[in-house]
């Protein structure tokens, strides 16, 4: 039997902006370490995504000790510090409310300066908790999630990948789902039958399939929409009305994850 593997590791540290790519990353209570720790809210406080706003596609960051690093086209480089004194204020993600910090005056100007609108960066603190939905939690008590949509991990398989990708005219990267977590050797959608793996030392819970929105249907290196993927992906991964495609999962314990690291199905 062909071994699985975990083959990539991403973060986004931005809600809606590019992702990074690591070799090993930090497993904490909200995700993995810097995952959608930021995010950009309107004047009313509420979430941005490229949902709405495409060109988000655009913004890299990059992490080092003391900052992230954000640029994109047109722009001066931008560096916001981890950690923030800023203004206290409570944003509102997919319904949930929550305490953040925002980024300051600086940060404010440069996003809304790029996108055309007005916004500003925030911040969630660690004490700031944002709970996982109740339906889904494992551990009421602890079950939490940063500023992603619902879940702290995304995991899909290069087979589920490569499978779609033989239904497209031009093929797609996996970049377009945004995932933390891309595992291979695996039969296309083995993931859709997993309930309980352990990736190196850490042990997850598959809880949810992941309903997909227009965000896959935006090339992340032009922020064009097309049609694709959903229109192939609705003639086969349609379940009540939702295109699903990958796997919300929840852990167990702490620990550090590898690229390399294997995979046991538990359950």
């Amino acid at each position: 039997m062909a071994k699985i593997v975990l083959s990539e590791l991403n973060v986004y540290p931005i809600k809606s902006a590019a992702g990074i790519s690591l070799q090993t990353a930090e497993v904490e209570w909200k995700g993995l370490r810097g995952d959608r720790r930021w995010m950009l809210v309107d004047d009313h406080n509420q979430f941005i995504t490229q949902r709405t706003i495409p060109q988000m596609a655009l913004i890299a960051v990059a992490m080092d000790a003391e900052q992230l690093l954000i640029s994109a086209p047109g722009m001066e480089p931008l560096a916001v510090p981890y950690h923030l004194d800023g203004i206290e204020l409570e944003v509102e993600v997919w319904g949930d409310r929550c305490r953040a910090i925002s980024a300051g005056n600086t940060a404010q100007e440069w996003f809304s300066q790029f996108l055309g609108m007005s916004c500003q960066l925030v911040y969630l603190p660690d004490d700031s908790v944002r709970p996982v939905d109740p339906d889904y939690a494992v551990d009421h008590s602890r079950d939490q999630v940063s500023f992603a949509d619902a879940f702290p991990f995304l995991l899909i398989s290069e087979a589920s990948l490569h499978d779609l990708n033989h239904r497209l005219d031009t093929p797609i990267p996996m970049n377009r789902f945004r995932p933390n977590l891309v595992v291979q050797g695996c039969d296309p959608f083995a993931e859709d039958r997993w309930r309980k793996i352990r990736i190196g030392s850490v042990v997850f819970h598959v809880v949810k399939s992941c309903s997909r929105c227009v965000i896959p249907t935006i090339e992340q290196t032009t922020a064009v929409k097309s049609q694709e993927p959903l229109k192939t992906l609705a003639t086969y991964r349609l379940q009540n009305g939702k295109i699903m495609f990958g796997q919300n999962l929840l852990q167990a314990n702490l620990g550090t994850l590898a690229v390399g690291d294997e995979i046991e199905i538990i359950d």
